[in-house]
């Protein structure tokens, strides 16, 4: 797990605006979905650089409280980011298990997310499950090298239908091959978010190219 949170700066953090308790909005790496809201006193955020799990100071309890602790359910920190005012934090975590204590994923329950981030989580834990009678499962079990000849079948297929057939059969086709891909990356120990990460290097290569 990345640990550049480690580093992160509190002193940089506008404390007195906040009374000493700064709202932490804690949003899932992987589909950007908002998941909670929580409050953390310095010693709170310092816990957190240091364990690498998400832990909040309880306004009920009056003490420091790791999400959790109790159900198993813990937020495993990715990224600390503040605003621009130094009064607001944003935790980028992942969870492990329901965030909200009603069992839902996300204490916001209609909270938007990326549904591509949703799907190669899934895949990576049929990965590791291996559920019987699963498509993706038999997927993983004949390997790289027919998920990669499925690529190449759904590459084509999307191609053919983006010249001759309905849009409706392209829409089909593509999203069969963005699964496809996604369950090779996940065969190869990669991920979606590995492959945009590269994009999104690409995208800064070329801004900077393009000021220059």
């Amino acid at each position: 797990m990345p640990t550049e949170f480690k580093s992160f700066d509190a002193s940089t953090l506008d404390w007195d605006k906040v009374d000493g308790l700064m709202p932490a909005i804690v949003q899932d790496a992987a589909t950007q979905r908002v998941l909670m809201l929580g409050y953390m006193d310095r010693d709170a955020l310092t816990r957190t650089c240091d364990s690498g799990r998400v832990t909040f100071f309880s306004r009920s309890k009056q003490r420091l409280w790791t999400k959790g602790e109790s159900s198993g359910h813990h937020l495993d920190v990715v990224a600390i980011r503040a605003d621009c005012d130094g009064d607001t934090l944003l935790m980028s975590a992942r969870a492990h298990g329901p965030t909200c204590h009603t069992g839902s994923v996300s204490c916001f329950a209609d909270a938007p997310g990326n549904f591509l981030g949703a799907l190669d989580a899934l895949v990576k834990q049929r990965e590791h499950d291996r559920p019987i009678n699963s498509y993706t499962t038999r997927l993983f079990e004949e390997g790289p090298r027919r998920i990669a000849q499925k690529v190449g079948e759904e590459g084509v297929e999307t191609a053919l239908a983006g010249v001759v057939q309905l849009d409706e059969d392209l829409l089909g086709e593509s999203a069969d091959l963005l699964f496809h891909l996604i369950v090779l990356l996940r065969s190869r120990g990669l991920s979606l978010e590995d492959a945009v990460a590269v994009l999104e290097q690409r995208h800064a290569k070329a801004a900077e190219k393009a000021a220059h």
